[in-house]
């Protein structure tokens, strides 16, 4: 069965089911200054330079982007707003950290699906959201084994009970037919989005408060004051490195985040045939607790998207072309759904597309301003950008207008995080990572999954996951 792999520039199925991209926003007409320069319009610069409007609305900003807004990973992700914390908590602690901040950064995500919904409803955007539980299902002893040792980490970082469940394997098939499940992790609070739309909606939110997002234009440097560009010149005080999986392209910033590729598949509309005997009533987000694990949603028009790692890592952090991604990569996602839903195993693929994320060197997320240097940044997400991306607008704002919140005071702003190793380490690094992770399945399968393979320990050592 063959998937239509995206390669006529609607770089995903979510820019396919809105007619495709819309026309190209004006460039950069040429030099021009102003209070804040934002490169990256994306989840995270659209978010900041919205909360910035906001809360002072006489600033002057710009956005500059290559191509247009949400054409990185805003536009192609899976769609899951989670407010989820899935870094290393003692990596925050060890970086001067407290617990209480720790904590307290954990409850100031979780709040983030609320806001995103609150802004969404008053702007206007619709982008099929649904309220939604999320369900990490185990399919083995060992499986189950990881997932009771997450709920009792999230319990033990002050996650409240009422956020989260462990639930049996009846119990999981009753609202999802996973095959061999033995239970699930049950997150509530979480939803399902249009990422395409959220983004589209986000922009076109931001233009109204009198933001101008230049697409077609390519920084070509960066220094105190001033973004160059092939289009101009930007001066500006305060400048917003907002560009996560991409931010290997900017001039210097090689090794800072690595871009991690990850893809999608998404089936045709399912049929109410098959919905009756996989379930899936309520929209829940269904990702898997394997070490080389899956995220999916049930869409708005009743398709399933199944997301999980491609190619990992192209050699000198070059990122894909336009979302394209292999035949190859798509067989393993339609293997992940055969496995996992077996009653979906022969429905056709309509779409297949892939993206990157930023992946800091210690695998957590970060965000923060050098007020004396007037440079901001954030990101390093690894695959938790639609909730965090909307933390990282609300702090930036705070921080750039100097504003004394609980927010500029959370443990992961202004950590220092060293880069990556040069090349070709950084590619024997992430792809013995991967290959780790995927004899780690093997070897738990073949061995009926009743304990952790030792492999999936040694990769995360290997790459200080």
């Amino acid at each position: 069965m063959t998937a239509h792999v995206a390669c006529n520039g609607d770089v995903s199925f979510w820019y396919s089911q809105i007619g495709g991209p819309p026309a190209f926003r004006a460039p950069l007409p040429g030099d021009r200054a102003v209070d804040v320069c934002i490169i990256g319009a994306g989840y995270t610069g659209l978010w900041t330079a919205f909360y910035l409007k906001t809360l002072q609305p006489d600033l002057s900003i710009a956005v500059i982007e290559k191509e247009f807004a949400g054409f990185g990973a805003s536009g192609r992700n899976g769609g899951w707003l989670t407010g989820g914390f899935s870094w290393n908590r003692e990596k925050y602690l060890a970086g001067g950290g407290t617990r209480d901040g720790v904590i307290a950064m954990g409850s100031a995500l979780r709040g983030t699906v609320d806001e995103v919904l609150r802004v969404a409803e008053a702007e206007g955007i619709d982008a099929d959201i649904r309220r939604t539980d999320g369900l990490t299902v185990a399919c083995t002893p060992a499986q189950l084994e990881r997932i009771r040792a997450t709920y009792d980490e999230e319990i033990a970082w002050g996650t409240p009970k009422s956020r989260i469940e462990l639930i049996d394997g009846a119990e999981m098939r009753t609202r999802i037919k996973v095959k061999d499940a033995v239970g699930a992790l049950v997150t509530h609070g979480v939803a399902r989005v249009q990422p395409a739309k959220l983004v589209r909606g986000l922009a076109a939110a931001v233009e109204r408060l009198g933001v101008a997002i230049h697409e077609q234009t390519t920084v070509t440097g960066l220094e105190k004051g001033c973004v160059h560009t092939d289009r101009g010149t930007v001066i500006a005080p305060v400048i917003v490195r907002a560009t996560e999986g991409f931010t290997a392209g900017l001039p210097g910033h090689g090794r800072k985040l690595l871009p991690l590729n990850s893809a999608i598949a998404v089936t045709e509309p399912v049929p109410e045939t098959v919905w009756q005997q996989i379930g899936w009533n309520v929209g829940e987000l269904l990702g898997d607790a394997s070490h080389a694990y899956c995220y999916a949603q049930r869409t708005a028009d009743d398709r399933i998207a199944m997301g999980g790692r491609g190619v990992p890592y192209r050699f000198g952090s070059k990122t894909d072309t336009r979302g394209q991604t292999q035949a190859a990569t798509v067989e393993k996602l339609q293997g992940i759904l055969r496995r996992l839903l077996p009653e979906a195993a022969d429905l056709p693929l309509a779409h297949g597309w892939c993206g990157v994320l930023g992946v800091p060197r210690d695998w957590c997320a970060s965000v923060g301003f050098d007020r004396a240097s007037g440079m901001a940044w954030a990101g390093g997400y690894v695959g938790l950008g639609v909730s965090t991306s909307n933390l990282s607008g609300q702090t930036l704002a705070d921080l750039i207008l100097g504003r004394d919140t609980g927010l500029v005071r959370l443990p992961w702003v202004n950590r220092q995080v060293r880069e990556w190793e040069p090349e070709p380490l950084r590619w024997l690094g992430v792809h013995g990572m991967y290959q780790l992770y995927a004899r780690a399945d093997a070897q738990e399968a073949r061995s009926g999954g009743l304990k952790t393979s030792p492999l999936a320990r040694l990769a995360n050592r290997l790459t200080g996951r």
